[in-house]
C-alpha cells in the first residue's frame, strides 16, 4: 500500500516514514504542495496524507488539484484544530482529518479505514457492524437476524454512512444528500435521525460505538475492525 505524505516538517515525515514502513506501507514524501501534486500524478499513491500549512501550494489547494482528476483517499494531518478548518478541508474533498499531535494508533486506524474503503469492490453490497447487517442492494437492515424497519430518511442517512465506512461525513454533506441543500440552518434534524438510528441499531444507544458524532463536524460509521 503506497502512502504519499505531504508535509514540510522533515522530522515528522521521517518519523511517519519509519512507523508506516514498519506496518507494511510504502512511503513517498513531498516537502511542499506543488511537489505533492506532482508526486501524486507520477506515483499514483493509494492514499494521501497532507498538512494544510505548506509552501508553494497549501493543503486546500492540493486537495482541489487532486480532486480535479483523482478519487484517491485524502487524510489531512494538521495542527489546525478549529472546526472551521476541518469543515473547510472536508468540504474541499478530504476524506478525513486528524489533528496534531496525534496518537499513532488512531492514525493507523484511520489509514486502514480509508484504504479498505478505497480497495472495496464497487459491487460489494453488504456492510456489517455489531449484530447489524446492511444490504445496500436490497435496501434492507437486519439486527441479530430480525428485520429492522427504517423510515425513508433514516435509511438514506444510514446508506450514506454505510457507503463511506470509517470516514467522517460532514453535516453539510448529509444535509445536501437528505434534503438537497447544505444551507439548512437547523441541524437538529440530523441529531434527531441519528438518535433514532442509534435506538434501532446500537446495543446501548446512550453510549454508541458505531454511529459516532464528531463534534462540530459530522458523523462517522465505525465498523467492528475500525474500533
Amino acid at each position: 500500500m503506497k502512502v504519499l505524505i505531504a508535509d514540510d516538517d522533515p522530522q515528522l515525515v521521517r518519523a511517519l516514514r519509519i512507523t508506516l514502513a514498519a506496518h507494511g506501507y510504502d512511503v513517498i514524501a513531498a516537502p511542499d504542495g506543488a511537489a505533492a501534486v506532482a508526486a501524486a500524478a507520477k506515483q499514483n499513491p493509494d492514499v494521501v496524507m497532507l498538512d494544510l500549512g505548506m509552501p508553494r501550494l497549501d493543503g486546500l489547494e492540493v486537495i482541489a488539484a487532486l480532486r480535479g482528476w483523482s478519487d484517491v483517499p485524502i487524510i489531512v494531518v494538521s495542527g489546525r484544530t478549529g472546526s472551521g478548518d476541518k469543515v473547510e478541508a472536508l468540504d474541499a474533498g478530504a476524506d478525513d482529518y486528524v489533528t496534531k499531535p496525534f496518537q499513532i494508533d488512531e492514525l493507523l486506524a484511520r489509514l486502514r479505514a480509508l484504504t479498505r474503503r478505497a480497495g472495496a469492490s464497487v459491487g460489494q453490497p453488504f456492510v456489517r457492524f455489531g449484530d447489524v447487517d446492511v444490504d445496500l442492494s436490497t435496501k434492507t437492515v437486519t439486527r441479530a437476524g430480525a428485520r429492522v424497519h427504517l423510515t425513508p430518511t433514516e435509511w438514506r442517512m444510514l446508506e450514506f454512512l454505510a457507503r463511506n465506512p470509517g470516514s467522517l461525513v460532514t453535516r453539510q454533506a448529509l444535509l445536501k444528500d437528505l434534503w438537497g441543500t447544505d444551507q439548512v440552518n437547523d441541524t437538529g434534524y440530523l441529531r434527531l435521525y441519528v438518535s433514532q438510528l442509534r435506538k434501532k441499531l446500537e446495543r446501548d444507544p446512550a453510549h454508541p460505538v458505531h454511529l459516532l458524532t464528531e463534534s462540530g463536524m459530522g458523523y462517522r460509521l465505525v465498523l467492528d475492525d475500525d474500533a
